[in-house]
């Protein structure tokens, strides 16, 4: 893999540390038992809407790339977010996915989309040999997934290795507003990023260092959630920082109250897809 020797270079490791750290924190929720089994199943239920807006939206901008002979390598399928949509456009995708959890649901989200070009496999991105994929896919992509590796650089290298055509990172641009007033309520601190998802600039200095050239494009996306839905999404971040017992859950739901008048509660955001051609 050819990268560029550079005499000066961006320190980004020390701020992808600390702001992991923060980001990777298990939420402290103690409300409800089944916090973590209703969030993963809210989360299945909520990409749905509107067509799988936020995978389909993704897929349409990679068209200009992708075809029909494409065989794809998704790094974190989650529930199928961005697989369903991807798997109608492309000849196979191999999922990879830890987290029993959403292989359930991804399973089912499958069946019912009639879709059976995905094989999943569930291990860690960490325990795939690099042999065992250089350079057999058309695409390497990981959606939403950034967060979840310690050594971005070391990401990015395998990616190029397993790709022979493109690589590719779809990631969230910044966070709703209402956690954010939420978590200044009960915290009486001024928010300051502590759940902001974005991660792609991370990956973008880096392999600008290497001498990629990286097309970025942007793309508008909406959730909906009822208020149960809510709680538990808000409960998600918030926990990171204070137990979400039972009195700060009434708390989060008598705020929600105030801001919504039919019960259900619109995020609308943005996100980024990052796609580059390794070099050999």
């Amino acid at each position: 893999m050819k990268i560029r020797n550079l005499k000066h270079h961006v320190n980004w490791e020390n701020a992808w540390k600390e702001m992991r750290q923060e980001r990777m924190k298990k939420p402290k929720v103690s409300y409800d038992d089944e916090f973590f089994k209703k969030s993963a199943k809210d989360f299945s239920e909520r990409i749905k809407l509107n067509n799988y807006e936020f995978g389909r939206k993704t897929t349409e901008i990679l068209d200009e790339v992708i075809d029909d002979n494409f065989e794809v390598l998704e790094i974190g399928t989650g529930p199928g977010t961005l697989t369903i949509p991807l798997a109608k456009k492309v000849k196979k995708i191999t999922g990879i996915e830890f987290a029993e959890r959403n292989i359930k649901n991804l399973k089912s989200n499958l069946k019912e989309q009639n879709l059976s070009n995905v094989e999943i496999v569930n291990k860690k991105w960490e325990k795939i040999e690099d042999n065992e994929i250089k350079e057999k896919l058309d695409l390497v992509i990981c959606s939403h997934f950034l967060w979840q590796i310690k050594d971005v650089d070391s990401l990015l290298k395998r990616m190029e290795n397993a790709s022979k055509r493109y690589c590719s990172i779809i990631q969230p641009c910044g966070r709703d507003e209402t956690v954010k007033e939420i978590f200044e309520k009960i915290s009486n601190q001024s928010y300051t990023g502590q759940f902001e998802p974005d991660a792609d600039y991370f990956a973008y200095v880096i392999l600008r260092e290497w001498g990629r050239l990286v097309n970025v494009k942007y793309f508008d996306y909406t959730f909906e959630r009822n208020m149960e839905e809510q709680v538990r999404n808000i409960a998600s971040f918030i926990g990171r920082f204070y137990e979400v017992d039972a009195v700060l859950e009434k708390r989060i739901k008598n705020y929600l109250l105030e801001v919504s008048e039919d019960g259900i509660y619109r995020e609308e955001n943005q996100a980024a897809v990052l796609w580059w051609q390794p070099e050999k």
